[in-house]
């Protein structure tokens, strides 16, 4: 239902229910692109954050996937210093961290580590494994890929829709990071650029994938996942409370989302996928928050259009949005 808002810049659906997705959990989390500023809300009022001499001292568990001792990291505010932690504990390039699970060393895209991080959370590293390079042949418009983002510069699969063109190659997984295009390298790009690129490669057409897999632990090979099921929800972190990765400024503790926030979150984080093809909790937690408090959907459209124009929400889109989170306010799950 287009919302009338001459100025909003209007494009049509990347993909129609699969293209892409992002980890905030996905991954797409608080970094700088086109989120603006990679959290929630605007410039904060009031006394300014205190020295980091005098902040809690957050100390996280650490351990790779596929196997090794356990380490401590602190003192990283987005996810890109974070990787950067794992990597100086373990001695590995930084590089080479593809995403990170909570809470288990399996390939559980349920259990992504995205923009929050429960303050009793354990988590588990996931490292470049196997490259592979696939053909692929676009028999239908969805190839039946939902994408998401690691928020550091790679893109990777989520999910694989069951029966789709994708899920008949078996060498193709979920977790697999998507390292080119026809040679075009897509190293540092988003998830929703991904898509792009995915949705308009032509039908008829073969086309040469490049991959990288998680390297896996002896218990996790042969395991070739669909992903995480519809509807399933947000993992936005367990224990006394979060601490939430921002690009610009320090991490902040935060209390755990309230159960409007969370069905808010999961309801906004469907309508990603579902026009287009992306999956990103700490995208659509932003967009909550962003709208929350907004009277209308053309509050909402504003909204958006300042903090996350480069997105060009359709008009539709933001419409349902605007109904997703009324309807969590007043408890219509």
């Amino acid at each position: 239902m287009p919302l009338g808002l001459g100025r909003r810049k209007k494009a049509p659906p990347l993909v129609e229910n699969e293209e892409a997705e992002p980890g905030r959990g996905g991954l797409g989390v608080g970094e700088p692109g086109p989120l603006g500023g990679g959290g929630a809300g605007g410039p904060q009022m009031g006394l300014p954050p205190p020295p980091p001499a005098l902040r809690p001292r957050l100390v996280f568990h650490t351990q790779l996937a596929h196997g090794s001792p356990t380490g401590r990291i602190e003192g990283f505010t987005n996810v890109k210093e974070l990787y950067g932690k794992i990597a100086e504990a373990f001695r590995l390039p930084a590089a080479e961290v593809m995403f990170c699970t909570l809470n288990t060393h399996k390939v559980d895209m349920d259990k992504l580590l995205g923009g929050q991080i429960g303050l009793e959370d354990f988590i588990f590293a996931h490292v470049k494994g196997q490259r592979k390079e696939v053909e692929v042949f676009k028999s239908e418009e969805a190839l039946g890929l939902t994408i998401t983002d690691n928020g550091a510069g790679y893109a990777f699969i989520k999910r694989i829709k069951e029966g789709s063109v994708i899920d008949h190659i078996q060498l193709i997984s979920v977790g697999d990071m998507i390292e080119a295009i026809n040679g075009q390298s897509l190293l540092g790009c988003r998830h929703y650029e991904v898509a792009r690129l995915l949705k308009e490669l032509p039908r008829g057409r073969t086309f040469t994938l490049k991959l990288t897999e998680p390297r896996k632990a002896f218990d996790m090979i042969g395991v070739r996942s669909g992903g995480g099921r519809p509807g399933s929800g947000p993992q936005l972190g367990t224990g006394r409370g979060t601490l939430r990765l921002r690009s610009r400024g320090p991490a902040t503790v935060e209390d755990v989302p309230s159960a409007f926030e969370e069905k808010a979150i999961e309801k906004v984080d469907d309508l990603l996928e579902s026009y287009m093809g992306i999956r990103d909790t700490e995208l659509a937690a932003t967009m909550v928050e962003l709208g929350k408090d907004k009277r209308n959907p053309d509050e909402l459209a504003e909204a958006l259009d300042e903090r996350l124009g480069d997105f060009a929400f359709p008009d539709e889109f933001v419409f349902d949005v605007w109904g997703a989170i009324g309807d969590a306010k007043v408890g219509r799950f």
